[in-house]
């Protein structure tokens, strides 16, 4: 034994390879993770280990402590119910991304190697995912989206990946082979039995108190999170009145698509005078100090990756690797011949402030600088999602808690554009709802998504795989409204100023809200 971060981050590396890539780990870039016989009891027992490990460590800093016992005890409930090596769609995430991964800026220069090996890792790897799952029931949307995105990896490992700049001819062998895997895989899964994706009550309330140090039952939650659904929608109805009596909300947010660059080649220059315009109007106004260090680039998404960008979870920012940053971030423009889709209210609350400028771009570079080991790393994005999730809180509830706080730098936003951001929280409430009723039982997917369509106002497009999404990651949805909620409930105790109160916040990295609480109370920060 070393320490118990190094111990745990071994242990989750030897597990999650994928994950070291994406976090900038060296020594995993050429595997995919362990399928064989009798993975997921070994797993356990390593678990059982740590926490044995982690019960006696009093070196830590007290922030890894917490998470690493946190994330242990819910991954070991989880494997013991329904381990993620027995869903489809975690299987084509890993095999995915376990070379897209090394395709990204982030991974320049470009290692070959662990490319060619990674390729030819996929037909043995989804080999044993599919031995491993057997006749196992399977909730049906997993199997739905692992299909989806089988055939999305076919199609890039038979033509674009040849489109890549680090295109070696000798790839085109062992691509086609993986190609024909990843086809074989989504065939042979046409007969998996259904299964209820809930996670049930018990469960659910080991994710809300150990990962979120939140005490609250889920019913509680969801009172509360349909108290600020109902008056989200007055405030949507008497904030459009306010505006214009004869037209609705939802036609004044629709509206806002209309003010858009008018040439595609508009569009990159508005998205970095966006940015700009955040952090210069954010730092006036004395809300938060913006990263003015660590780069961000606006690029156009190549043609590489252009197919697989809509059935992959393929993000436009995603942070690079923590244990090697660099000096700056790629963010992708999405091309498309729809210049609504670059309306300049999405361009500026979702792009330049949540993602960008002031949200998740100026939080990761603070975290790099985070005392706590893991809350340096904790928010890396992973082939499925965050890589702790019981940093989301803090993550998800800043990128949201900002959008709204740039209302306080006058004349940002324009009021159509503050409807707009208040449909936003009205959504994140809704999908508390959504999350919290399905996995309690309350609610079945078919009345998920009708919800969603019919008094949420999402677009019909996304509500399926929405729906899907909050089936696979239990509260991880919830925790935009709830790392809101509480952020706010941080700032009304506070004892300093705004700029002050922000600047803390982002100081400790990304580490559960809880956490960040504990530390103010302590410091005597708090009223």
């Amino acid at each position: 034994m070393t320490g118990l971060v190094d111990d745990y981050l071994a242990h989750r590396f030897k597990w999650r390879p994928v994950d070291a890539t994406f976090m900038g780990a060296e020594g995993h870039d050429d595997r995919l993770p362990p399928l064989g016989e009798g993975c997921i009891e070994a797993e356990l027992g390593e678990i059982r280990i740590l926490l044995d490990w982690a019960a006696k460590d009093t070196e830590s800093h007290a922030h890894d402590w917490e998470m690493i016992q946190s994330e242990l005890l819910v991954e070991q409930a989880r494997l013991h119910t329904f381990p993620r090596q027995k869903n489809p769609a975690w299987a084509t995430g890993e095999a995915g991304f376990g070379v897209i991964s090394l395709l990204l800026p982030q991974s320049e220069p470009w290692r070959l190697g662990a490319i060619t090996a990674r390729i030819a890792a996929i037909p043995a790897f989804l080999k044993d995912a599919r031995a491993l799952i057997g006749d196992s029931p399977i909730p049906a949307g997993w199997v739905e989206r692992a299909v989806s995105e089988a055939e999305a990896l076919a199609m890039f490992l038979r033509e674009d990946i040849a489109l890549h700049e680090a295109w070696q001819d000798a790839w085109a062998g062992p691509a086609l082979a993986a190609a024909d895997a990843f086809e074989g895989f989504a065939a042979s899964l046409s007969d998996v039995p259904d299964a209820d994706p809930a996670c049930g009550t018990e469960h659910l309330q080991l994710i809300l108190t150990e990962l979120h140090g939140i005490g609250q039952t889920p019913d509680r939650t969801i009172e509360e999170a349909r108290a600020a659904f109902d008056r989200c929608t007055r405030e949507l109805e008497e904030m459009a009145r306010a505006i214009d009596p004869n037209t609705g909300w939802q036609h004044q947010v629709a509206a806002l698509s209309a003010i858009r660059p008018t040439r595609a080649d508009e569009v990159a220059a508005s998205y970095r005078h966006w940015d700009a315009a955040a952090r210069d109007a954010a730092e006036k106004a004395e809300l938060v100090t913006p990263d003015r260090d660590y780069g961000l680039t606006y690029r156009t998404l190549p043609p590489c990756f252009r197919r697989i960008a809509g059935p992959l979870y393929f993000l436009f920012y995603r942070s690079p690797p923590a244990l090697n940053p660099g000096k700056g971030s790629t963010y992708w423009i999405m091309p498309g011949a729809d210049l609504g889709a670059h309306s300049t209210a999405m361009v500026k609350a979702i792009h330049a402030v949540h993602h960008g400028s002031v949200g998740h771009h100026t939080q990761n570079a603070r975290a790099r600088a985070a005392d706590s080991q893991l809350g340096r790393i904790a928010a890396t994005d992973c082939a499925m999602g965050l890589a702790f999730q019981g940093a989301l809180t803090l993550v998800e509830g800043w990128a949201c808690h900002v959008e709204d706080l740039m209302m306080e730098a006058e004349g940002f936003y324009t009021p159509a554009e503050k409807l707009l951001l208040k449909s936003f929280e009205r959504r994140n409430a809704a999908s508390v709802l959504v999350d919290f009723g399905l996995h309690t039982g309350a609610w079945s997917l078919a009345e998920c998504e009708r919800f969603y369509a019919e008094e949420a106002g999402f677009a019909p497009a996304r509500v399926h795989g929405e729906v899907i999404r909050n089936s696979m990651f239990p509260a991880s949805r919830a925790t935009y409204w709830l790392g809101v909620e509480g952020i706010r409930a941080l700032r009304r105790r506070w004892k300093g100023d705004t700029r002050s109160f922000h600047d803390r916040l982002l100081s400790f990295g990304h580490v559960p809200l809880a956490l960040i609480e504990d530390e103010m109370v302590a410091a005597g920060e708090l009223e």
